[in-house]
């Protein structure tokens, strides 16, 4: 049975272009909605929802030995290591967005890693959070090389370490002119598959503990994750995309939320005041 909470959430989607709405708590599914010839199968862009899954990655690569988040990009490509700025860059702070690359890379205008490489910075790093694909591509361009000896990209050990164990299937990944795959956007997935992404970041998030730490340049961003919102519990951690592409995890509530829309009015703290409010004394308990 709906609460009135659950109704708000859905009100304020329906009022933004909703696309898919998929509440779960404790392994329990307590709203679904689909809309505008969405079901629970159909594929959906993520945007820069894709962002989310490389802290993840990277954490596991770190723990498989593949890497440290501490290496600087200059021990890799020793063309970084003429600038002062770029010989201090490590991968941790191209996650973090917080590498002094600037503002842009997003959408179709995300570069192929060599482009990405040749990018001069704009601040120096790990003083300034700036949203844009470009670092992530720079960490692509890292990792790419770090895997070689395991003859593999950085999809494929997505998907062989975290995704094939969980079961959870990409329906595609748009692909660059050169065959390789962007690390900022380009999965597209359905609400079902992306609800088991969320499902296993929330049942395994002390596993994950360093993608949910945010930087001293921007504590509300972690690895690929945005943290935290007015009113939220304190674990609150959200994958973000453009149109209103959203996943939502509180591991202390147990509570997972998948949302595709389609409006640039949609608001997360908007979205999560009327999720996550209480009723005459009624607590997120009662999903």
């Amino acid at each position: 049975m709906r609460t009135s909470m659950t109704t708000m959430a859905l009100e304020y989607a329906r009022k933004h272009a909703l696309d898919a709405l998929v509440i779960e708590r404790a392994g329990r599914i307590v709203l679904e909605e689909y809309a505008n010839g969405h079901d629970r199968t159909t594929p959906h862009a993520l945007y820069s929802g894709t962002k989310s899954f490389w802290g993840i990655a990277a954490v596991s690569a770190q723990r498989d030995g593949i890497l440290r988040l501490d290496d600087r990009v200059a021990e890799t490509f020793p063309q970084w290591d003429v600038d002062g700025w770029k010989q201090r860059v490590t991968l941790r702070e191209l996650l973090q967005l917080t590498s002094g690359i600037g503002f842009g890379g997003m959408g179709r205008m995300v570069p192929k890693y060599a482009k990405a490489l040749a990018v001069e910075l704009k601040t120096e790093p790990g003083t300034r959070f700036a949203y844009g694909g470009i670092p992530l591509q720079v960490f692509g361009a890292v990792f790419a090389r770090k895997l070689e000896s395991r003859k593999m990209t950085p999809h494929e050990y997505l998907q062989a370490r975290i995704l094939d164990p969980i079961g959870m299937h990409i329906h595609r990944w748009r692909e660059l002119s050169d065959g390789t795959r962007p690390l900022p956007t380009g999965a597209f997935v359905s609400a079902s598959e992306w609800l088991k992404y969320g499902r296993f970041v929330c049942e395994n998030r002390e596993q994950f503990a360093e993608c949910f730490r945010g930087s001293l340049a921007n504590p509300k961003y972690g690895l690929g994750f945005w943290l935290g919102a007015p009113s939220a519990p304190a674990d609150l951690a959200y994958a973000s995309g453009a149109g209103g592409q959203a996943l939502y995890i509180i591991p202390s509530s147990q509570l997972v939320i998948v949302h595709f829309g389609n409006s640039s009015s949609y608001k997360h703290d908007a979205f999560l005041k009327r999720a996550l409010a209480s009723d005459e004394q009624e607590s997120l308990k009662l999903l």
